[in-house]
């Protein structure tokens, strides 16, 4: 499935590390939803990490965070404290939210090919429709610029 920006995001429910959450939860404020490939590899902590120091700014902006992965909740719980998230982390262990954003690809490393999530950003208004979109994100800046991109809003 591809995404449209002026269109609805397509719409999820799934279990976080602190219980369930689902894109009505969101409604009436903006939310960064920002797809990672795993839990405490090198680039997902260092994109992590740039929106934890930039908590404080996107809360003053009413901006939402929530970063999403294949990853268990029990991994998820574990990096969060190990890192001081202050966002909370939604488990797609069977894709589905991966699938209806587009996000879920064909990879390949050191000549072998495998699916996985492609780093992505989705930044949603107030009222659920998808504002704007990154998609093969490189971590140094990102924050920054979704940032900017959400005050916009």
């Amino acid at each position: 499935m591809t995404t449209a920006l002026g269109t609805p995001a397509p719409d999820f429910a799934m279990e976080c590390d602190d219980g369930k959450t689902a894109l009505a939860d969101y409604k009436g404020k903006p939310l960064v939803l920002y797809f990672y490939p795993k839990d405490d590899t090198s680039g997902c902590t260092s994109e992590a990490k740039a929106f934890r120091d930039a908590m404080a700014e996107y809360q003053a902006a009413g901006v939402e965070i929530l970063g999403v992965s294949k990853d268990s909740v029990a991994s998820h719980a574990k990096f969060r404290t190990k890192h001081e998230l202050p966002f909370r982390l939604g488990s797609d262990p069977d894709g589905a939210v991966c699938e209806a954003y587009g996000v879920w690809k064909k990879k390949s490393m050191y000549g072998r090919e495998y699916m996985g999530i492609e780093r992505s950003t989705f930044l949603i208004d107030k009222d659920g429709v998808l504002r704007a979109e990154w998609r093969k994100v490189k971590v140094t800046g990102h924050a920054e610029a979704v940032l900017k991109a959400a005050k916009g809003l």
